[in-house]
């Protein structure tokens, strides 16, 4: 049980050191040997859990993608705790206070553009896909403004939203809270034609 326990162990440091890595130096400019020293295991211990370094991107961004399923099912949609408009809200703020402290999340989200990876964008189409789904029942909650469609909001707020999450690769203020505050307070009463 213990050898089971350190190789599960060695594995999250792994993907860690991975993202850290990624993020800081980019896909194709990383390398295995770089990440096994950052971890402090063996190449051949980095083989054992992850075959190729395509096989660690793909890890990182599923854990990128299980990090960012917490922050919106914790997100309060469900009617009693609040509206989908507070939880895509809250949400947001979450994804983005997250993209500021964890590196794993950051990696995850610029994986997902990355071009020797093929391009399937699985962090961001599920935020795309999240986004949608809570504009989809704000509208069945009838709290859109007259005109406001799912369909023709839903791509604004998520190329906000990711331009932030690139923009704060660079500048950590793009992911502030007052950054965040201040775009809700601009498109919100846009959404529902009422002041926030």
């Amino acid at each position: 049980m213990a050898k089971q326990e350190r190789a599960v162990r060695t594995r999250q440091s792994l993907i860690q050191s991975a993202a850290e890595v990624f993020a800081r130096e980019g896909y194709a400019a990383a390398s295995l040997a770089h990440i096994s020293r950052l971890t402090g295991v063996s190449n051949g211990a980095l083989h054992f859990h992850f075959e190729t370094k395509r096989e660690l991107a793909r890890a990182v961004e599923e854990e990128a993608a299980r990090r960012l399923r917490t922050i919106t099912e914790d997100a309060p949609v469900d009617g009693a705790r609040g509206s989908a408009l507070q939880g895509l809200v809250e949400a947001t703020h979450g994804l983005m206070s997250r993209l500021a402290e964890d590196v794993v999340v950051r990696a995850g989200f610029e994986l997902g553009g990355e071009p020797a990876l093929g391009a399937t964008a699985g962090v961001r189409r599920y935020w795309q896909e999240w986004v949608e789904d809570m504009l989809e029942r704000a509208d069945r909650e009838g709290v859109l403004a007259d005109g406001v469609t799912p369909e023709r909001v839903a791509p604004a707020i998520v190329a906000a939203t990711v331009g932030f999450e690139v923009l704060g690769g660079r500048d950590r203020g793009w992911l502030s809270g007052q950054r965040i505050d201040a775009f809700w307070e601009l498109v919100l009463p846009q959404l529902t034609g009422e002041a926030v």
